[in-house]
């Protein structure tokens, strides 16, 4: 065993020097830096708009770290997803009874004209219900023609004549439009014969809906005496040729507005059923667009009717669709445009604002847009 001397000092393994201690500490500050500037980057991106997964917050100018900010970027005070819908939004036609369908009359990206027929259901059994109730009525009126009855109810009697026969001639005047719409689609017919059958086909319901108001008030006299069994029956049998009448009309799949048709579903020889699911038919006015916004409810008080705004979308980088806040809906409701799946207890309520875009674009009705409403 070795002994210290007692006068040899304690020394312990001498260190790396200061120099190399410095070193390793402005090392560790130089990555802290790096790592805070990288965060402060990349948290920027808050500000670049609506590509942050929905959050929004508003730039006070264009930064070094989003060059690309134009200057209409920085005056918005309110953003909200939205959805392209044609002008009076998507019409979608679905079928108003079981049937099958006989035929398909239009196809994606045709016009069609108020009132034209798109999709036909086979309408043989309706037909022969229509014609056995017309046979039945017409024996009905020579039985109640021929019997002796009471003279107050005359007046009635005429009146209800007029308006049957106003609505047989209701029922003629649109057949003999499907025809002509039919026709001008095929280049067989020329918008003047359309016309002409559109102007019978008015004159025959005003003329329906006159004599309907004169049946009123005939029934009104007083002193009118109670229908006979004969009268009573003849008048089952007219209520059975408006119900053929009615189901017949179901297997005519008709446009209840001008438009553009956008989508087909119907196909020949299909079974189709009334269904919310499924439309036959999807139609539009492709004339303007216009945009269905949903504004969270902390941004209500920031929008009104009249308000510039513009859209964007990924579809097209770096343009801008302006356009016009036209209408605000009066209560605030759940969110539709991005909504997936049932609610949530933590989902907000929106306020539905619709956007008039100013003028035809290369938008698409249905695509999904990031809408910007801009300071006054």
């Amino acid at each position: 065993m070795s002994l210290q001397q007692p006068n040899e000092p304690n020394v312990m393994p001498p260190a790396d020097g200061p120099g190399k201690l410095m070193i390793g500490i402005l090392a560790g500050v130089a990555l802290a830096v790096a790592a805070l500037g990288g965060y402060l980057v990349s948290g920027s991106k808050l500000f670049d708009g609506p590509d942050n997964g929905g959050k929004y917050a508003k730039a006070d100018a264009a930064s070094p770290a989003n060059p690309a900010s134009s200057a209409s970027s920085t005056r918005w005070v309110a953003a909200a997803p939205g959805r392209v819908e044609p002008k009076g939004g998507l019409i979608r036609i679905g079928a108003p009874q079981v049937g099958r369908v006989s035929e398909v009359l239009v196809s994606v990206n045709d016009t069609v004209e108020e009132g034209e027929l798109m999709v036909r259901l086979d309408d043989a059994e309706f037909r022969a219900k229509l014609a056995a109730a017309e046979t039945e009525t017409g024996s009905r009126t020579r039985e109640r023609d021929s019997a002796n009855l009471s003279s107050s109810r005359s007046d009635v009697r005429d009146a209800e004549d007029k308006v049957y026969d106003a609505e047989r001639a209701v029922t003629g005047a649109r057949i003999e439009l499907d025809l002509m719409l039919k026709s001008k689609r095929k280049g067989e017919a020329s918008k003047r014969d359309v016309d002409e059958a559109r102007r019978r086909l008015d004159d025959a319901q005003a003329r329906l809906k006159k004599d309907r108001a004169a049946v009123a008030k005939a029934q009104a006299k007083s002193n009118i005496a109670e229908p006979s069994r004969i009268e009573s029956a003849l008048s089952a049998a007219r209520s059975e040729v408006a119900i053929a009448d009615a189901l017949l009309d179901k297997t005519r799949i008709r446009a209840p507005r001008a438009g553009t048709v956008l989508e087909v579903n119907a196909k020949d020889g299909e079974i189709v059923a009334p269904t919310p699911e499924l439309s036959l038919i999807v139609i539009g006015d492709l004339s303007s667009l216009r945009v269905k916004t949903e504004v969270s409810e902390a941004d209500v008080s920031k929008i009104k009717v009249g308000q510039k705004a513009y859209v964007k979308t990924i579809a097209f980088p770096g343009q801008e669709f302006k356009g016009t806040v036209s209408e605000i809906a009066p209560l605030l409701s759940s969110p539709r445009v991005g909504g997936r799946g049932p609610r949530r207890p933590t989902d907000v309520d929106v306020l539905e604002v619709t956007i008039d875009l100013d003028s035809q674009n290369d938008l698409r009705p249905g695509m999904r847009v990031d809408a910007f409403f801009l300071a006054d």
